[in-house]
């Protein structure tokens, strides 16, 4: 996001917060910050973006809204917004926040992983607009159009139901098969070899960084263990038609199963 604002507007200045400090020089030498900063610098600030684990998110975000002044919007990136949402529900400047779900990404972490035009036609799902105050909610949507994003708007409890299939049960099935292959991989050393772009694709969400998505999982747990218990029903359904040599029975699941082609026509495949 930081790539794309200095291209779209090289007038900002954008200060990068960052515990890890070697992150912070990562993204002064990629120009992609044009200063170090910490929350006192935090009044100054027009736009406040935080990209965090979600879990750091429920005890940071209280401290960011503490600091900033009473005309700065400060919206988040995270995967779920339950929780975030609830306990940002009484804070005293809960009109200055946004709460944003940008579905775009990659597997790769850390500043060197940023690329251009990451959300250029992605989807910003922003729950509880309503709560934030109209000129900030303004601005913000001003920056998400310029991005070329597309808004939609959900309530937080629909949003992390929803996102459970969509993001998280897709990242532990890739997470899961990864580990299947590795433990075969210790007796079979040619199986990597015959590991095709199928296998490829399927497993790349599982180079994605667990720090960031064990507290997803977490925050979210309730709804993904009602995806997995729906996914493990079809891997058990697939499984039993197998053995009962229902080969008719595992075409037409296939071929019933090929219609989310026309549902994903022209949503870009890159999370």
């Amino acid at each position: 996001m930081a790539k794309d604002i200095k291209r779209k507007y090289p007038e900002a200045k954008i200060f990068g917060i960052d515990t890890n400090v070697s992150h912070l020089e990562e993204a002064m030498a990629l120009d992609l910050i044009d200063n170090k900063a910490g929350y006192a610098d935090l009044p100054s600030a027009d736009i406040v973006i935080v990209s965090i684990p979600v879990n750091a998110m429920l005890v940071e975000l209280p401290k960011i809204l503490d600091q900033v002044n009473d005309d700065c919007v400060v919206f988040d990136a995270g995967s779920t917004k339950a929780a975030l949402c609830k306990s940002l529900d009484a804070h005293p400047k809960r009109r200055n926040f946004l709460a944003c779900h940008p579905i775009a990404g990659t597997e790769f972490s850390g500043p060197s992983a940023a690329i251009e035009n990451l959300y250029l036609g992605k989807t910003n799902i922003i729950c509880e607009i309503e709560k934030t105050a109209f000129k900030l909610q303004e601005r913000a949507l001003g920056l998400f159009q310029e991005l070329g994003m597309r808004i939609r708007y959900m309530n937080p409890v629909a949003h992390d139901k929803h996102i459970a299939y969509v993001s998280h049960l897709s990242h532990i099935s890739s997470f899961m098969l990864g580990k299947t292959v590795i433990d075969k991989e210790r007796n079979e050393r040619d199986i990597f070899d015959m590991a095709g772009s199928g296998f490829e694709s399927t497993v790349r969400l599982a180079k994605s960084s667990p720090a960031m998505w064990t507290p997803i999982f977490e925050q979210n747990k309730e709804n993904v263990v009602a995806s997995l218990d729906e996914y493990i029903q079809n891997l058990k359904a697939f499984k039993r038609l197998l053995l009962n040599d229902d080969y008719t029975g595992i075409y037409d699941e296939m071929n019933n199963t090929n219609k989310i082609k026309e549902i994903l026509k022209g949503i870009p495949l890159n999370k």
